[in-house]
Formats: C-alpha cells, structure tokens, sequence
C-alpha cells in the first residue's frame, strides 16, 4: 500500500506533518478529516502533490467573482436544505458540488472542511469577507445562536435581493446619459481630429476668408490635435489624484456631502440611503442582533460618509440612553417622515416592522424617482446632441456655401 506525506492544520490551527498508508488520495483525505485535521498538502512519497487537481491558478483579478445572484440563489438553498433536517456539512457538500461558479466552489469547500474542523458557520463565512459581508456573517451567527438559521436565511436572501434591485436602479439612472454622452466625445474627438483638419486644408487652398463659426472650429480642431494627449495625462492624473483624496476623510466628506446637495442626483441618492439603513436595521433587529451592533454594520453599509457619520453618532447617543429617532433628525440628513415613523415603532415595540415599511415605501420612491430622471434627461440629451451636430454642420459647410455663392454671383 503506498505511502502519502501530509501537512495540514489542526482545528486549534497548529500545524500537524506525518505520513500515512492508504490507498489513494481520497482515503488518506478521510482519514485526516476523522483525525480533526484540515489538509493543506497530500504528496505521494518520491511523488507529486496529490491534494487536488493539476491546474495553474489565475491571477485573483483574472478568476470569476461571486455575483449577488449566486449568493442568493446560494442563501435560498442553503435555507431550504437546513429547514428539511439536513446536517450543516452534507448541506454545504451538496452546495458545493452543484455550484458552477469556480470560485464560489472553492470558497465553500473551504468553509466544509472549516466546519467540519469544529468552527462555526459564522466564523468560516469570516474568511471570505469580500463574498460575505458583516451583515450576513452576523446574521448567520444570530441564527445559529436562537437556533432559526433557516429564517434567517430566507430574510438574508430577500435583503440582498432587494439590495441588488435597489443598485441596479441607481446604476440604471447614472448608466444611460454617462454612455451616451461618452460616446459622443469620442465621436467628437475623432471628427475634431481627423474629419476637420481635412477641411481646413481645403479651405486654406481657396484662401477665402472664413467665417467665425468655422474658425472656432478650426481653433478647436488645432488645440485637440496639438494638445489632446497632454490633455488625456491631465484627465488619468487628475482621475488618481481623485482617488487619493477619496481615501481621506475630508475628501470623502466633501465628495459625498457634494453630491447629497446636487439637484435631483441628490434626492436620489438620499432616497437610497434611507431605504438602505431601513432595510438593512429592519432585518438585523428582527434577527435579533443588538441594536448597537447593527447601527455599527448599517453605517459601515451606508454608501455616503455623510449618511454614515449621521448613523455613527445615533449609534453613540444610544449607548448614552437617547432614542434612535432623536439623533437621525437632529443629524438632518434622514427626512423628518422617517423620523417620525421610527420614534413611532421604538414607542409600539415594533420597530423592525415600521422600518420595513420605510424601506419598502422608499424602495418605490427610487424606483419612480429614476424614471422621473430618465424621462426628464432623454430631452435635453437629444436637444443637446442636436445642438452639437447641426453646430458641427453649419461650421464645416457655411465657407463652401459662400464661396459656391460668390462664384454664382
């Protein structure tokens, strides 16, 4: 019978080395796993490593990522299996061995063996932190602690749906008139570069005089051709100068602050948040996770720093025996509707409730306020096309119909 050399961790996380005698690469797996050690190298003595299969591992930008549908269809599932009496390790085996995405494979075979290691569900989740968030890692352990991980589940999957709806209808609203009017630059980069310059050499060989509208454009023309990539460096500096000042605090509060005080875009986004911080303390509390702890995962899920900082420090005048109501008006960033209702649920004792009904009330406003915008922007996107294009025409053919006039006359 051969011999296999092994290396793994302990559910302590000490390392353990040694040999056994087995007849393949999958008996010696079982017997680490009865012995409580998690493999991380199987060889065969005087052989090659046998612990998994013989691939070349991509790059992690290169490797697929957990999309939110595959986590939802992972939670539903998964809430399933655990209600109908199934035990945690077979559900998650069965999951894994289903799953198509690579990557979401082999993250939850890792949290199989983490399990079976003798961790929690909650404390395996904690090692795929950009696939589970704190939000679905603290639920899960809420749920494993009262015993009603099923429910929990299921509220989890309905969250991120709803989660996921909420940004595709923002990224909806900002998607449409940032492509159209990206597209348009390039076409005009290109007509400014290539299609103008011909014609001023056209007209240059006449020698007529021309009129100011082209000449405007010819100057255009001459900047972008002579400075068009100093001014692509300018746009690729100023983007990364951007996104350094984005990781500082000030810059990060001036940007957000900014765009919650823009017109229309800023309704929305304020829209947005509201209905995020509803939704997602609405579900934490009705799991039973303590109220400081989930004001602390809500601002960190806010999205705005302002919005966070707002939650942040209702969070701290909680712990002083204030109510949740009194510091989110006094922050002036959640709308007084919203105050009012929740001081409501916090005085009836159904404060989950009211805050669903928050969420839901302004999940609909976004969605009628993104419609609003899209209707409102389509006009003056295709009059400002239309301005741009008949300007574009009128410039460049205004010197032929005078010249084609003079010759006539």
């Amino acid at each position: 019978m051969p011999v296999f050399v092994y290396e793994g961790r302990s559910a302590s996380g000490e390392v353990k080395k040694g040999e056994l005698e087995a007849a393949n690469q999958q008996a010696v797996m079982t017997k680490l796993r009865e012995m409580k050690i998690r493999p991380t190298t199987v060889k065969k003595k005087g052989g090659l490593d046998l612990s998994g299969e013989i691939n070349i591992p991509l790059p992690a930008f290169l490797q697929p990522r957990v999309k939110e549908q595959d986590l939802v269809v992972f939670t539903r599932q998964f809430a399933t299996m655990i209600d109908s009496g199934l035990p945690l390790v077979q559900c998650l085996d069965i999951q894994a061995s289903n799953m198509e995405n690579p990557t979401f494979k082999k993250q939850l075979l890792e949290i199989k063996e983490t399990v079976e290691g003798g961790a929690t569900f909650a404390d395996a989740l904690k090692k795929f932190p950009k696939t589970f968030d704190t939000l679905y890692v603290n639920l899960v352990a809420a749920g494993e602690v009262g015993g009603i991980l099923d429910t929990i589940l299921n509220r989890l999957a309905a969250y991120i749906e709803k989660n996921s709806k909420l940004k595709r209808q923002v990224k909806g609203a900002m998607t449409y008139p940032i492509a159209i009017i990206g597209i348009m630059f390039l076409i005009l980069a290109v007509i400014m570069t290539k299609v103008v310059p011909v014609f001023e050499s056209m007209f240059a060989e006449v020698g007529a005089e021309l009129p100011v509208p082209t000449q405007i454009l010819i100057g255009i023309s001459d900047v972008s051709v002579n400075y068009g990539p100093h001014f692509v460096v300018v746009c690729v500096i100023s983007y990364f100068l951007f996104r350094k000042a984005m990781e500082t605090e000030l810059g990060k509060k001036t940007f957000d602050r900014t765009m919650l005080r823009m017109p229309v875009f800023g309704d929305l986004l304020r829209k947005v948040a509201v209905a995020r911080f509803c939704r997602t303390l609405g579900t934490m509390i009705s799991s039973g996770v303590p109220i400081l702890d989930a004001l602390e995962i809500c601002s960190r899920s806010a999205g705005n720093y302002v919005v966070e900082m707002a939650i942040m420090k209702t969070r701290d005048s909680i712990s002083e025996g204030r109510t949740i109501a009194e510091p989110l008006a006094e922050s002036g960033v959640f709308p007084g509707m919203v105050c009012q209702m929740i001081n409501v649920g916090e005085a009836t004792g159904a404060l989950d409730t009211m805050l669903n009904k928050i969420a839901d009330f302004y999940e609909e406003e976004v969605e009628v306020a993104v419609a609003g915008i899209t209707s409102l922007i389509e006009p003056f996107i295709i009059v400002f096309l239309g301005i741009v294009v008949g300007g574009l025409v009128v410039a460049l053919y205004l010197p032929i119909f005078t010249m084609s006039s003079a010759l006539m006359g």
